[in-house]
């Protein structure tokens, strides 16, 4: 690969969301050549079912950038208007799987950034597994779009520790954060020839198991009260703010109801309650028991009420008469 400036070349960005117009607004500060920005189209939401664009799409608006926006990323009208812009290198951040004809159009290929340090936790959700699974640390990583998902050669990596308290939000915000300048110097060393792709079979050790990362469902959520409080714990943290761990309760009528848990504390002390026992301590708090010891729930959401701390919470609810679906 000769030589050339990262700033010279011609980029296309692909991306949907904040953390991914983050990365956008990052590089065009930084003196990239964005040319093009694919994104998808706008999306109806809300009680009204109003047209709504996503953040990409938004801050390449503000940054004057061509959008396109394919509901087919295999349409040859698509890929035509795409190879008009002529780049030289693709980028792709929280967006959906591109077929071959797409990420293999530039010369220098696309560039891929994961929220995870690979290869640990290849596939969708990448954060949420981490911080479920009771992980150390995770990070964030560069690589080559191949066909298989998330196994290209790596660029450059970085380890983001998780700390006890951390949750899905604070370690997307983490991560997003530590993405930008690990993008914008895999872009500059990978296009002057400074770093060479590294296979991901050779980036195997000891501390890694390859865990994956699927997409979240509706069931991964579901709290098992007769789990171990520490990993009912990380579910709650892995899945907070959204879309939130969750447990079914019937309510004093026998109506059962889906109850959120936003957040939560572990208890220090040996259960010795049976696994689902809801206690209320000083009209503030909320103490459910697992299988070893509890957990005092912070914050919570009632299906049909709105989120609100415990105390709040129980000011509006005899909850010690709710019983927990075990």
């Amino acid at each position: 690969m000769e030589k050339i400036s990262a700033k010279n070349i011609g980029i296309v960005f692909f991306g949907t969301p904040d953390f991914a117009s983050y990365q956008l607004k990052h590089l065009y500060d930084a003196g990239f050549n964005i040319k093009a920005v694919v994104t998808t189209p706008d999306r109806p939401q809300g009680r009204g079912k109003k047209l709504k664009a996503c953040a990409v799409k938004e801050q390449a608006l503000e940054l004057n950038l061509p959008i396109l926006e394919p509901n087919n990323l295999k349409s040859p009208d698509f890929i035509e208007e795409l190879k008009s812009y002529n780049a030289d290198l693709q980028i792709i951040v929280a967006f959906r799987m591109l077929p071959e004809a797409v990420w293999s159009l530039p010369k220098l290929g696309t560039i891929n950034l994961h929220g995870s340090y690979l290869p640990n936790y290849r596939g969708a959700a990448p954060i949420n597994w981490a911080i479920i699974n009771d992980e150390a640390y995770t990070g964030v990583s560069t690589f080559i779009l191949k066909h298989e998902i998330d196994t290209g050669a790596v660029l450059l990596r970085k380890k983001v520790d998780i700390e006890q308290e951390d949750t899905f939000g604070s370690m997307y915000k983490k991560l997003m954060e530590e993405g930008a300048p690990l993008l914008v110097s895999s872009i500059e060393q990978y296009v002057s020839n400074a770093i060479a792709p590294i296979d991901q079979a050779a980036l195997e050790s000891s501390d890694f198991i390859s865990q994956k990362a699927p997409k979240l469902n509706s069931s991964t959520g579901q709290i098992d009260w007769k789990l171990p409080a520490k990993q009912i714990f990380k579910l709650i943290k892995g899945l907070s703010p959204l879309p939130c761990a969750y447990t079914m309760v019937q309510n004093e009528q026998g109506k059962t109801l889906k109850l959120k848990i936003i957040d939560a504390e572990l208890s220090e002390s040996k259960s010795e309650k049976a696994v689902g026992k809801i206690e209320v301590e000083d009209k503030k708090l909320i103490k459910i028991h697992c299988s070893d010891t509890a957990l005092y729930i912070k914050n919570l959401q009632l299906e049909g009420k709105k989120a609100m701390n415990a105390k709040d919470f129980l000011n509006g609810v005899r909850f010690s008469a709710y019983q927990i679906e075990i």
